[in-house]
């Protein structure tokens, strides 16, 4: 069976095609040093991801003899704001001949060359929070060589990568011969083998991982065989299996593509339509080795790993609907519908929040059950004084996933007398010249129109939640500011609170200005900042860094950073409410308290404590205090713990405790030496601690061996390569000089296959 399938359809589920509207808004960041290597252009969209927490990481692999500018033409700006993808394009550090990633030669493991920068590069991008990037959707893609190199890293670092997608490249542990013309065959089964084996003890990480595999069908250049091994080899080591039939893909009417799928979309095979050896970058794609005759690969490639990425939780939990409360003289009646669509609703949690103080006081948590065939519950509070209350409930499913909070407030007795809302608790958070101000606001008559507040360039409404605002205010000036804050009804009775701030506004100029200023000097800080803004002028603000110490940092480009120096102004402690107690050691820090009174001793001062002379909290009215209570939301006054966990039995999955041991070789996992493989014997040959089952050298590590030879003498030995009249090192590619019996140089072998120009390092 044939079907077709219009890009625009499958990606944006409507008629239009994909790339009718092109709407860039992020920006690319060129030449970054970052992950080990010197040259890394990046795309930051400003959207997110469909799915997970944040936006998904693709990475990209060049081909031979293509640098990485040729991708700046090459339309990834498109899949990176349709599906929230940063892009990055790292050029290789440890080059084989022809500028190619070195697939064929050189140790496959996680400690060495580009192997160890790609795993380098994507923990340095998921893990700098101001990139924002999942590290749950981290995918490594790349073009001939880098789709070689993409699929051996995927497999050393399954546990990185979630994706792979190898384009036009040769199937892994194939040899340079196999790349020009000719078909290196590799069955299945050694596929897995290597894969595996290159995957070590994070071999498992391989049961979540996917895979694309891509190739034009007027490739002439590197033979086309390889696609379909390429997906059969995966297919083997995921466990699927064809399956019948094709989708043809189409940006438009000339640019298609045909797609086969494996089980559960653990795999897909694309077939470029007319694309010669290129990266697929569709309509208006261009530059050495990127064509635009078929289809955008990468916009493919960020809608497939959205929709079947293995290793993002997907499970929204339950949707709580028409939540209510209403007074019952003295207690409320609380009723609502939980529904979950993967699966059933386990509990529904409904607490009760006194609001008449501004701070929410909770009062009472009651957990109740939901039908099963239609959702609906229902509970009554216990008996409250008279007063506004908050009622919130929040459902939990059968896999413990908890839903998003419902909320509604509701007055128990009388409503009191008209009086304006009343605002606490104003905090305000500096990010450069942008300021967030959030505090409470209650209104006794539930009847608030706005709260607004009102800043040195201008005025700006909050949201209000609840009885939380909150309100943004940017390009503020620099130096001292305020914010006054007003809550208005809709009897036009209002109140107003006030809160001061300071914004720095930071230096702006090109890198001599900076230079000059002592921001930066030549000799930390030029390159990066030079690199990343060229002789454009940037804006630094300087942070602190360690004790009396600060450096410069480059709005927008953490690495354009100076030295650590002394401030150029010494910092004075905050002290928000003027009560001469810095904000760092305040018990109150929006309320002026200087006698820091503390009744209970719970580090909230008397002035904005709820409950300033103690309060227990006891949400299953077990008579046992929260904080001290083994199963602290269900009743179990005799706290009654057979295996000693610190977990009430009436909560414990496992009340009479359990022994986990993963593979089930009859060694617990905490002093199993190879806990994921089975190993009764727990053999250990070099005494390592891990077990030789899954141990990469199990009789030691590997002996470093020194060779002083000619030049000629290494190449012909396989210890260095020579291409163009120059050897270079089998490995590290470390330049070695002229090739003859001339010039002698030596080479130290510090791993299989992996040789270094210089002595082994000493014990």
């Amino acid at each position: 069976m044939k079907k077709t399938i219009t890009l625009g359809a499958l990606l944006m589920a409507s008629t239009s095609l994909l790339f009718a509207a092109k709407s860039i808004a992020g920006s690319w960041q060129q030449n970054v040093n970052i992950g080990g290597f010197s040259s890394v252009n990046i795309y930051t969209p400003d959207s997110t991801s469909a799915i997970g927490d944040g936006k998904s990481l693709m990475i990209v692999l060049h081909g031979c003899v293509q640098p990485i500018s040729n991708y700046l033409t090459a339309n990834l700006e498109d899949a990176a704001e349709q599906h929230g993808m940063v892009i990055a394009v790292p050029d290789a550090m440890n080059k084989a001949g022809y500028s190619c990633w070195s697939y064929w030669q050189g140790a496959i493991n996680r400690t060495s060359g580009d192997y160890k920068n790609l795993i380098n590069l994507a923990n340095a991008m998921s893990g700098d929070v101001t990139r924002d990037i999942d590290p749950d959707q981290v995918y490594l893609t790349g073009l001939s060589s880098g789709g070689a190199f993409a699929q051996q890293a995927a497999c050393v670092a399954p546990d990185i990568f979630a994706g792979v997608a190898p384009s036009a490249g040769p199937t892994l542990g194939t040899s340079s011969n196999g790349a020009l013309n000719t078909c290196e065959v590799v069955t299945s089964s050694t596929f897995k083998s290597r894969c595996e084996s290159y995957a070590g003890s994070y071999s498992n990480h391989l049961d979540d991982q996917i895979a694309v595999v891509g190739h034009g069908t007027a490739d002439t250049t590197v033979d086309t065989c390889y696609n379909q091994q390429n997906a059969n080899g995966y297919a083997a080591v995921y466990g699927v299996t064809q399956l019948s039939g094709t989708n043809t893909l189409a940006d438009d009417a000339t640019r298609t593509a045909s797609e086969t799928l494996w089980s559960n979309n653990r795999v897909a095979m694309i077939w470029f339509d007319g694309l010669d050896h290129s990266w697929s970058g569709g309509a208006g794609a261009s530059g050495q080795y990127v064509a635009g005759n078929s289809i955008n690969f990468a916009t493919y490639l960020g809608q497939f790993f959205a929709d079947n990425n293995l290793r993002v939780d997907r499970n929204a939990g339950p949707v709580i609907s028409n939540h209510a409360a209403i007074d019952n003289t003295g207690s409320l009646l609380v009723s609502g519908y939980a529904v979950d669509a993967e699966g059933s609703v386990g509990n529904v949690a409904i607490r009760v929040y006194a609001l008449d103080s501004g701070a929410p006081v909770l009062m009472e948590t009651i957990n109740t059950s939901a039908a099963p065939s239609d959702g609906y519950y229902s509970a009554s509070s216990a008996t409250l004084n008279d007063g506004l209350y908050l009622v919130e409930a929040q459902a939990t499913d059968n896999e413990s996933k908890m839903g998003d909070i419902a909320s509604f407030t509701v007055r128990v007795g009388p409503e009191p007398a008209a009086e304006a809302p009343v605002i606490s608790g104003i905090s305000v958070a500096v990010v450069g010249q942008c300021a967030t101000v959030t505090g409470t606001v209650v209104d006794a008559n539930q009847n608030l129109q706005s709260v607004t507040a009102a800043f040195a360039n201008g005025s700006n409404s909050a949201t209000v939640s609840n009885n939380a605002f909150t309100v943004e205010q940017c390009n503020l000036p620099g130096g001292n500011n305020s914010v006054t804050v007003t809550a208005t009804d809709t009897t036009a009775m209002s109140s107003s609170e006030s809160a001061s701030f300071t914004i720095d506004a930071g230096q702006t100029g090109d890198y001599n200005y900076h230079i000059n200023e002592g921001h930066i000097t030549w000799g930390s800080g030029y390159s990066a900042c030079y690199l990343a803004f060229g002789t454009s002028d940037f804006t630094m603000r300087e942070y602190p860094a360690g004790t009396s110490q600060c450096n410069w940092v480059a709005d927008g480009e953490p690495s354009c950073k100076g030295p650590n120096q002394a401030c150029s102004v010494p910092t004075t402690p905050l002290d928000s409410d003027g009560d001469g107690v810095a904000d760092s050691l305040d018990n109150c820090p929006n309320a002026a308290n200087a006698n820091q009174a503390d009744n209970d001793n719970d580090g909230i001062g008397n002035v904005c404590d709820s409950t300033p002379d103690g309060n227990i909290l006891d949400a299953d009215n077990d008579g046992v205090n929260d904080s001290i209570d083994n199963c602290p939301n269900t009743a179990n006054a005799d706290q009654a713990d057979n295996d000693n966990d610190g977990i009430g039995n009436v909560c414990d999955a496992t009340p009479d405790g359990t022994i986990a041991d993963a593979d089930s070789d009859g060694i617990e996992d905490a002093l199993d030496n190879c806990p994921l493989i089975a190993n009764a014997d727990q053999a250990d040959a070099d005494a390592d601690g891990t077990g030789d089952v899954c141990d990469a050298t199990p009789n030691g590590d590997f002996a470093c061996v020194e060779y002083t030879a000619s030049n000629y003498s290494h190449v012909s030995a396989g210890r260095a390569t020579n291409n163009l009249g120059i050897a270079y090192a089998v490995g590290s590619n470390d330049n070695l000089g002229l090739w003859n019996i001339f010039i002698t140089t030596t080479l130290a072998q510090t791993s299989d296959g992996y040789y270094e120009l210089g002595s082994c390092p000493a014990n």
